[in-house]
């Protein structure tokens, strides 16, 4: 039984409301004590002047691809997790699973990863495993009920949840959404949805968002609101979003601080009326790989990679910046990167959201520490439903991260969006070390989540 004690750091732990020096004790795996004594370890690590806190929870992210003809799962986008302190992944958002899902974590378990990973089944992935690959029709019936015995599966073998991406897919029909939904009723699991529209259409898309939570008796997650209401829209919609709750619906979201999205070109938000809608031009748009990496787009890049190369990633400059602000800002916003690589190129927000969170709104004081890093910790693992995640109280699994909150810097940029942050010292995964320093010593501690 492996030992370790992290002593002398300012321990911070938002669901005990704890914020003091003090030292944490962990015994095989899991978290022993928070103490002011010294017990004897197997190792000793001294966080002087850092913080100690329970691991982050990425809860949108978008999970590495599984490679078949390898029979492995890359590991870009938890390693680019790891860097920023995060311990645990949710993925499967937006509709989108790299892979069927319950064997994407039975092969997690097999191999380890670089951070715990857990799941949401998505919606989109269930359509396209049954053929239904229109995106502007509706689904039979038949593929309905299809569609609803493969996601009961996956539920039964520790899917957290269900997400949508209807934004995605505007075919996709009210009993489509609300027959998903009630599969997660029983046993409380997350509805998480990219809504159907944004700008001018968030209000009736959070409506949607609503109607499902409250019919479906379900807690709902409002995916990436800045990317949806940033554009004028979210103070309103963060109040019709507290309104929503004081009618019984249990609604919260996530975010990212960044105020420039990232999208496939060939997807529904670049359809028809876009530019008119956010008000803007092409060369808003900045081409992410392909032909055109690197590149500002032009509408005759835009139409030929519609047409002949429409998985190109690219980054959308629309956002308001005091939009994504008073959304962090929020008690109803968590932290969530959004983070997706495509031909292991993407978004800064992959490798930088949490470091950006920390140097951008904690250090400067525009959020208080604990209040910041309960955004990233106990209010995910809350919504998961996942006690042992998220805390440092005595049987919660040892996930812990040590950072210098004078030195948290995020270094990715739009144009070179891998590269990892600074002033992350230590990350514990199940109390071994995966992270020191800054560089990545363990890659294989993470496992599969699953309720």
């Amino acid at each position: 039984m492996k030992r370790v004690l992290i002593k002398n750091g300012r321990v911070v732990d938002p669901k005990q409301d704890i914020d003091r020096k003090t030292n944490v004790y962990v015994e095989d795996g899991r978290i022993s004590a928070i103490t002011d004594e010294e017990p004897e370890a197997d190792q000793v690590i001294d966080a002087e002047g850092k913080i100690v806190c329970p691991g982050f929870i990425d809860i949108h992210m978008h999970e590495d691809e599984y490679d078949e003809a390898a029979d492995s799962i890359e590991t870009s986008m938890g390693e680019s997790a790891l860097h920023m302190g995060v311990t645990l992944d949710v993925g499967g958002n937006c509709g989108d699973n790299a892979y069927e899902p319950d064997k994407y974590l039975d092969i997690t378990d097999r191999d380890g990863a670089p951070v715990n990973i857990g799941l949401l089944a998505g919606h989109t992935f269930l359509r396209n495993l049954r053929g239904s690959r229109n995106k502007y029709q509706p689904v039979s019936r038949e593929d309905l009920d299809k569609m609803m015995a493969s996601c009961r599966d996956y539920l039964d073998k520790g899917c957290l949840g269900i997400s949508f991406g209807v934004k995605y897919v505007p075919g996709t029909t009210w009993e489509e959404i609300i027959s998903l939904c009630r599969l997660c009723e029983k046993e409380d699991k997350l509805v998480a949805s990219h809504v159907r529209a944004d700008v001018a259409g968030v209000f009736d898309a959070a409506d949607e968002l609503a109607r499902m939570g409250r019919e479906g008796k379900v807690k709902v997650q409002f995916s990436h609101i800045g990317s949806m209401g940033g554009y004028g829209q979210m103070e309103q919609l963060l109040q019709n979003i507290e309104e929503y709750r004081r009618q019984g619906v249990d609604m919260l979201c996530d975010c990212y601080p960044y105020n420039a999205f990232s999208t496939g070109i060939g997807e529904t938000t670049y359809d028809e009326g876009f530019l008119e809608s956010y008000q803007s031009d092409y060369d808003s748009i900045l081409i992410v790989n392909g032909k055109y990496a690197g590149q500002r787009c032009t509408k005759e890049i835009f139409d030929e990679l519609r047409a002949q190369a429409p998985d190109t990633a690219t980054v959308g400059y629309f956002m308001r910046a005091e939009d994504v602000e008073m959304a962090l800002l929020s008690p109803l916003v968590m932290l969530g990167s959004d983070g997706v690589r495509t031909d292991g190129l993407g978004h800064p927000r992959a490798s930088g959201a949490f470091a950006r969170f920390i140097s951008d709104y904690i250090r400067t004081g525009r959020i208080g520490l604990s209040e910041g890093i309960g955004k990233m910790t106990a209010m995910a693992s809350e919504q998961l439903n996942l006690p042992e995640k998220g805390n440092l109280i005595p049987g919660s699994d040892a996930d812990i991260v040590v950072f210098d909150l004078d030195r948290v810097t995020d270094l990715a940029t739009y144009e070179n969006g891998q590269i990892p942050p600074k002033g992350f010292e230590w990350v514990l995964i199940g109390g071994e070390v995966a992270l020191k320093d800054d560089t990545i010593v363990n890659n294989r501690l993470g496992r599969a989540v699953r309720r």
